[in-house]
């Protein structure tokens, strides 16, 4: 079984070194996809407003076949925008 290599990057490079066995290319890619949200889910509380998570995922001969970014940006309204009341309904 081909072994897969998922370095992640989050304002600082986590190079993996030990891999997941993975049956092809298409297990590795859904594996990478999985893991950007629960890699944002414990990271986004305490580290800021906006943020990039990048994975790149690397065969057994070291070359990135696949790169995935999940990008998470939350805005302040400010009290301003609260005294408007609730949004319009749409029209008819």
């Amino acid at each position: 079984m081909p072994r897969y290599f998922f370095d992640i990057s989050n304002r600082s490079f986590h190079r993996d070194e030990e891999g997941s066995d993975c049956a092809n290319f298409e297990a590795a890619r859904a594996l990478a996809m999985r893991s950007l949200p629960e890699i944002a889910r414990f990271a986004i509380p305490g580290d800021g407003d906006n943020q990039a998570f990048v994975v790149l995922v690397r065969d057994e001969a070291g070359t990135v076949v696949y790169t995935a970014t999940l990008t998470f940006a939350g805005v302040r309204l400010n009290d301003a925008a609260s005294s408007l009341g609730p949004w319009p309904s749409p029209a008819p």
